[in-house]
């Protein structure tokens, strides 16, 4: 007996996965999985790209809403979670479609983790109190000759996962680019079937503009509003989630809506270029590129490639 299915669409952000998701999940009568580290917290809608809300009612989705706001999943946690969803999904004789850029998300669920790295308190302290006097930038180098793979995905002012890589090089005496390479025991067991979508550089970009208008036209600044009314500002703010981070400021008068758009669409592009870098070297997936350019040649090509 053949092991059950596990499909992923996977990509970067402005590919069109969550539409190819949703038409090969009707296509499979399947069920849709989230695999984006923002599409999982209830309280984000317009700025994290959902599949829409009648979409979500038409069939069986799972942790778009599974946190709220100051949570903090894991590669960790989404493995252990989606474990247990996508078990539940072949119980009923289905189809687990895992949707989502978070590409580390998606290895722990394929290829498991084989253990969290350590955490020590007083180390995590020290380090934030350099990295208050010195600037992240400082840091950020001293992590480019200890751990040059981690750097290399890191921004040099992400403060927090700085912090967190050089905790636990001086902890553990390992970097933590050699703890996330570990495999262990998958969390999502199945004959994995993984389709990236990709476009070309200048194509996405035009995509990423016509989201952010998108975004900016129907309603991010008024959700953003409602989130500040309920006391959501600062896990929002922590969260550093682009279109927020400027909506936000644009609520704040810092900036116009002009410069609000271009902003996040600069960020979405820095985005989607280490989404893309990362998925070429890190997941084995069937690419579907310019040669099936709309989603209804994408549903075909994906649906063609199963059966064969």
């Amino acid at each position: 007996m053949s092991p059950p299915r596990v499909i992923a669409v996977v990509g970067a952000t402005a590919t069109g996965k969550t539409e190819l998701g949703e038409a090969l999940a009707r296509a499979l009568d399947g069920e849709v999985v989230c695999a984006d580290s923002r599409q999982v917290f209830r309280e984000l809608e317009i700025g994290t790209g959902k599949p829409a809300p009648a979409d979500r009612a038409a069939r069986p989705h799972h942790l778009f809403d599974a946190l709220e706001l100051g949570e903090r999943p894991s590669a960790g946690w989404y493995a252990k979670t989606a474990g247990a969803v996508c078990s539940a999904i072949h119980s009923r004789g289905r189809t687990p479609v895992l949707v989502g850029g978070s590409g580390l998300w998606l290895r722990a669920a394929q290829q498991g983790l084989s253990g969290e790295p350590p955490h020590d308190a007083e180390a995590r302290a020290r380090i934030q109190a350099e990295l208050e006097r010195v600037g992240p930038e400082v840091l950020h180098e001293r992590l480019a000759l200890l751990d040059p793979a981690t750097a290399a995905r890191l921004k040099p002012r992400d403060r927090q996962r700085i912090t967190r890589a050089l905790e636990v090089q001086e902890v553990s005496g390992r970097p933590l680019s050699w703890w996330h390479e570990r495999q262990g025991e998958p969390a999502v067991t199945g004959e994995w079937r993984v389709f990236e979508s990709t476009f070309e550089p200048a194509a996405l970009d035009e995509r990423i503009a016509r989201r952010t208008r998108w975004m900016f036209d129907s309603g991010l600044i008024e959700e953003t509003r409602a989130l500040v009314a309920a006391g959501k500002e600062a896990p929002l703010r922590a969260l550093r989630a682009v279109g927020y981070d400027e909506a936000l400021d644009l609520l704040a008068g810092r900036i116009t809506r002009a410069q609000a758009e271009e902003r996040t669409n600069l960020r979405t592009r820095q985005l989607a270029k280490r989404q893309r870098t990362w998925f070429r070297h890190q997941i084995e997936a069937v690419r579907l590129g310019s040669g099936a350019s709309s989603p209804e040649d994408r549903l075909v090509a994906v649906v063609a490639s199963l059966r064969a």
